[in-house]
């Protein structure tokens, strides 16, 4: 039976990811609404989304700590994690809501999504063994359009109440929770773990291959999820920069987030070619040359500048992902795999709460047009940590 579905395994996992990660950035997509309707700061959006990050790191730690997603089945999990995740997505749609409930609402939905994402990668990895990046590429593609999805809704339900949103995002995560639980069962090259192993994190960072592809991650993610989180807000400082400028934000949102699923792809079919290290690494190096470059698009009046750049940025921000989690599956052995790519996504998503902290923090008292800069840090030293001992 299991060779009989393998062709269709890729297909219903990408689907999936995509329904079920659209509750990552629901309420950013509607944050004007909450902003209004609950009396928050502008400042929310920064919080909201550390919220969100800062549940997932606590939901990956435990799924790590317990090998979750190596001693139960990963499709189980991740259906019973859609369920919750999508259950606390709808928490922000009660009335009389305050800035604390709703940050826990985010909280908890942001725990979920660990039992989604770094699973949904295991499931991968239990079917495919050869040609991973492939597989991956289709995966985190899927996240990114899944991510990005939110805003879409956004721009085709604007007359509609924001709630809507949240409730269409929820029934998406459910839906895509029941089909990875009907349709995908144990991967061949699983390896069930009999029992908790509280050493497991340990041993994975013990290993010296592993190292330099999670150090080149975590330097990814130091900017990842910050670009993602501030598109909105660098589409309206350019509007405020130039008040002639007319701009969609939610659909430019969109496209400009969404977008990177397609070099998720191409970057997964070049690494069958050239390695997921080399691949990673171009794409690393651009993205932290767009956060050098990006006071440039603030300062010349042209929309179409603008959006290609920031187009661009979205594209090559995201096309390591994938190549940095086959990286840390193939470094890692088959009964730890699991909890390798939980505990990776910990420690990154960590680091992308400060990321964001720190942009949101001195968005006020800096020249809006220069932090972003500060997101170089993170390519920078993530290929520091990919080369300095090449092999």
């Amino acid at each position: 039976m299991i060779s009989g579905i393998t062709k269709s395994v890729l297909p219903i996992i990408v689907v999936s990811q995509l329904f079920c990660t659209s509750l990552w950035f629901a309420s950013n997509a509607v944050l004007s609404d909450l902003v209004y309707d609950f009396g928050l700061a502008q400042s929310a959006l920064g919080h909201i989304t550390s919220a969100v990050q800062f549940g997932f790191i606590i939901g990956t730690l435990v799924y790590a700590i317990l090998t979750i997603a190596d001693r139960f089945s990963p499709s189980k999990v991740f259906l019973i994690s859609a369920i919750a995740g999508a259950i606390f997505n709808l928490g922000i749609t009660l009335d009389d809501l305050n800035l604390t409930s709703i940050l826990s609402f985010r909280f908890l939905t942001g725990f979920f999504l660990a039992g989604i994402y770094p699973v949904g990668m295991k499931i991968a990895a239990d079917y495919y063994e050869k040609g991973l990046g492939k597989s991956l590429g289709f995966l985190v593609g899927a996240l990114v359009v899944g991510t990005a999805f939110p805003h879409l809704l956004k721009e085709f339900t604007g007359a509609l109440p924001w709630r809507l949103v949240l409730i269409l995002t929820s029934g998406l995560a459910v839906s895509g929770g029941i089909l990875i639980f009907a349709l995908i069962p144990n991967g061949p090259f699983r390896r069930q773990s009999q029992k908790p192993d509280f050493t497991a994190i340990m041993k994975v960072f013990g290993n010296k291959k592993f190292r330099p592809a999670a150090f080149g991650y975590f330097g990814h993610m130091w900017e990842l999820y910050t670009f993602w989180a501030f598109v909105p807000l660098m589409l309206t400082t350019f509007i405020k920069l130039h008040p002639e400028v007319v701009l969609n934000i939610p659909l430019l949102s969109f496209l400009i987030i969404g977008l990177g699923g397609i070099a998720c792809v191409m970057g997964g079919y070049l690494s069958q070619s050239y390695g997921p290290k080399k691949i990673a690494s171009f794409a690393l190096f651009l993205s932290g040359t767009c956060c050098l470059l990006s006071p440039l698009i603030f300062l010349v009046n042209s929309s179409v500048l603008l959006v290609g750049f920031l187009i661009f940025w979205g594209l090559v921000v995201i096309a390591d992902s994938p190549l940095f989690s086959t990286l840390v599956a193939h470094n890692t052995v088959a009964e730890s795999k699991g909890t390798a790519l939980t505990i990776v996504n910990s420690i990154g998503f960590s680091i992308s709460i400060i990321s964001i902290q720190l942009i949101n923090g001195t968005q006020d008292s800096f020249d809006s047009r220069f932090i972003y800069m500060y997101l170089a840090l993170g390519p920078i030293l993530g290929l520091i940590a990919l080369y300095k001992n090449n092999d």
